[in-house]
């Protein structure tokens, strides 16, 4: 039997855990031009009317050096925000992502199997790592390859003293 994290164990409330306000910070990379951008903003997981899922919710500003794909030296800056709905899947270490139309996303933990998830969008693969680095710290890692795009997408979430979602 191999030795797990205590984020790796079954009875890891990961829904609770997650529930409240989060700061995120996100580095943007273009590996095809190297362009290089950021995302700053608020990530807020909110209890779902039926009680049993999350909503997750992000609001913030992404600032681009060069816009991928566009003209190139022209910066962009400007809002940017996203939603989505968080269901259990059964275990209380692991949730299910959906967008709001109620299409999959990908599952979401922080264990050594549950930790990584893929989502074909035609035509790239977005390959996403979970990282538990704290009670009030996690990450992940969006690696997109494919003929659209090459983008490594980089977050840091921390936990805010504004517990009220």
């Amino acid at each position: 039997m191999n030795a797990q994290s205590p984020d790796a164990a079954p009875d890891f409330d990961l829904r609770g855990y997650l529930l409240g306000a989060w700061t995120v910070e996100r580095t943007l990379l273009d590996r095809s031009t190297g362009t290089r951008g950021s995302f700053t903003g608020v990530v807020r997981f909110a209890e779902t009317p039926d009680g049993g899922g999350l909503s997750f919710r992000e609001e913030g500003t992404v600032s681009w050096a060069s816009v991928p794909g566009g003209p190139a030296g022209t910066p962009f800056s400007g809002p940017a925000s996203r939603e989505y709905l968080l269901r259990p899947t059964g275990a209380p270490d692991t949730m299910d992502m959906f967008f709001p139309d109620g299409r999959p996303f990908h599952r979401m933990g922080f264990g050594p199997q549950s930790g990584r998830d893929q989502h074909w969008c035609d035509p790239d693969t977005y390959r996403v790592h979970y990282t538990r680095t704290g009670p009030d710290e996690f990450r992940y890692e969006w690696d997109v390859s494919g003929p659209a795009k090459d983008q490594l997408l980089t977050s840091v979430l921390r936990r805010t003293a504004d517990t009220a979602a």
